[in-house]
């Protein structure tokens, strides 16, 4: 009986043995463990993805509404605007200026005697003026009498003449009486011109003339001025302005100031103005709204 007994009994496993399964089985509990780590990171990697791929597609189509929004709003604006004349112009800037030859910071400093000191201006005038040459204008413009408004009838956009202006309109200023446009004597000549606004008429059918003085100090420092055309103002035969669509060849017309009594060896102030109904010349923040100022310095 007790053999029996003994022959029952489990089966004896070394001591060392347990140990290697106990191991084993904490090695599989850890590759379980970090299998199920592994799955999550993925999954939260997944859902990351996924996220952000519908960040992208909200955006896309977001900006894509926006452009769209904006290409129909451009395109409805394109519709009311002409391109021959300006829709709205009730709030269009009164005429601004512009002078001829270029000098820089408006200063004009050259001595009489030193014919490298003015030649640049001569060159400057002559290259302003070759559009205006008679031969030129007589080609391409019509001769349209004086005093009027040149209006031009018919569809916007067939072509429009443009009235003639010829650089002998500016006499002793031309350069073809004196080449040196009077630097060589101390009496310069100055060109201005107002700028192009589409439609625009001066009021109440009065041309807006040009008027120049002493801008601050001794009024007596600029004692004689002479202005070409004679009348020192714009022509209404020119206007109204067509754009440039249509109005190809117009010339914009010119007065020119022949300083021909300037004291001499200092710096004098000239502001020149435009004068007429609605211009508005005295804008602090802005030098070339219906006006500029300049310096002569003429050196003897």
């Amino acid at each position: 009986m007790r053999r029996q007994l003994r022959s029952r009994r489990a089966p004896a496993f070394p001591h060392s043995y347990r140990y290697r399964l106990d191991d084993q089985d904490e090695v599989n509990q850890n590759y379980l463990a970090d299998e199920e780590e592994e799955a999550e990171e993925e999954a939260r990697m997944q859902k990351l993805r996924l996220r952000e791929g519908l960040i992208l597609v909200i955006y896309f189509f977001f900006y894509a509404s926006l452009a769209a929004v904006i290409t129909l709003c451009m395109y409805t604006l394109f519709l009311t605007i002409g391109p021959y004349m300006p829709t709205f112009s009730e709030r269009v800037k009164p005429p601004g200026v512009m002078i001829r030859p270029f000098a820089h910071s408006l200063n004009f400093n050259f001595n009489v005697s030193e014919p490298d000191t003015w030649q640049h201006y001569v060159i400057s005038l002559n290259g302003f003026l070759q559009g205006y040459n008679d031969s030129l204008q007589e080609e391409m413009n019509v001769d349209c009498p004086p005093g009027q408004y040149f209006i031009q009838d018919g569809n916007e956009d067939e072509d429009k003449k443009a009235c003639q202006f010829k650089r002998s309109f500016l006499k002793n200023c031309s350069g073809l009486e004196d080449p040196t446009f009077g630097y060589s004597t101390g009496q310069p000549c100055i060109l201005l011109k107002m700028n192009r606004i589409v439609g625009f008429r001066p009021e109440l059918g009065d041309p807006v003339k040009v008027s120049c003085k002493v801008q601050r100090g001794d009024e007596n420092d600029i004692r004689s001025i002479n202005y070409y055309p004679e009348s020192a103002s714009f022509d209404l035969r020119y206007y109204p302005y067509y754009g440039k669509l249509t109005h190809v060849n117009y010339t914009s017309p010119l007065v020119a100031m022949h300083f021909t009594d300037v004291v001499k060896n200092q710096a004098v102030p000239v502001q020149c103005q435009l004068k007429g109904k609605g211009i508005i010349n005295d804008v602090i923040n802005d030098r070339f709204v219906g006006r500029v100022i300049f310096t002569l310095n003429i050196e003897t």
